[in-house]
């Protein structure tokens, strides 16, 4: 069970989020801390895997207190709590995990709470698990059999995966989403990784390229001139 602190200095936003975490999630929160500096003291001989902050705060402003705890070994998910939406530029420069602005909005609270859920699964777990991934859209998980995922595509930190019902994604990058699928998934481009067994159509492109059809996908997959010696090889072309 992963661990939480909640810093706010407000107690009805301490006790409004510390309702909502606990009906939409397992996250244990061990403490609540209404001032910053007292916060910080606690943290750094209690480390936790989630910290919800909020950036008002008294003695030191959460960013402060952020970007102190940014540099540790193993530094907690950060979800700042906040009412000015300004603040969302810097708090994503110290790799925040998500930001959530009050008056909080149960869905929207729900949502990163999922996300939270599959971003600190254990990776063996994942592996171990790699027949089936969880999926994320409209803040809901849709549990898929790997063998009706078409054909995945980058998306800075998150990676879009595509079903035949449609567009989904995992809260992790392409590479880490490769480690947790079966053999019969090839990395066709930096961006991109396709299901061979889904492939209904291969094209010769230009510069040494092809171009992969799928089903019920109307743009094709570019396999890449530097793949494409071992996409020919897994292919037997």
């Amino acid at each position: 069970m992963l661990r939480a602190v909640i810093v706010e200095d407000e107690y009805l936003a301490q006790e409004e989020l510390r309702y909502l975490v606990e009906k939409h999630s397992d996250l244990e929160i061990i403490e609540s801390f209404d001032d910053g500096l007292a916060a910080l003291k606690y943290l750094q001989t209690h480390p936790v895997d989630v910290l919800f902050l909020d950036i008002n705060i008294p003695s030191i402003e959460g960013m402060l207190l952020a970007r102190s705890l940014h540099a540790d070994a193993r530094p907690p998910f950060v979800i700042f709590t906040t009412a000015y939406k300004e603040h969302a530029a810097d708090a994503f420069e110290l790799e925040a995990f998500d930001y959530l602005l009050k008056p909080l909005n149960e869905t929207r609270v729900k949502g990163v709470l999922n996300k939270l859920a599959l971003a600190a699964a254990p990776t063996d777990t994942l592996t171990e698990q790699r027949h089936t991934l969880h999926l994320m859209r409209d803040n809901r998980i849709r549990i898929t059999d790997t063998a009706d995922i078409l054909y995945a595509a980058a998306n800075e930190k998150t990676t879009l995966v595509y079903t035949p019902d449609g567009e989904f994604y995992v809260p992790y990058t392409i590479s880490e989403l490769m480690t947790q699928l079966p053999a019969n998934f090839f990395r066709c481009h930096r961006s991109y990784c396709i299901n061979l067994d889904k492939i209904t159509e291969i094209e010769p492109g230009l510069n040494s390229t092809y171009h992969v059809f799928l089903p019920g996908i109307s743009d094709p997959v570019l396999v890449s001139r530097g793949n494409l010696k071992a996409f020919r090889e897994r292919m037997q072309l």
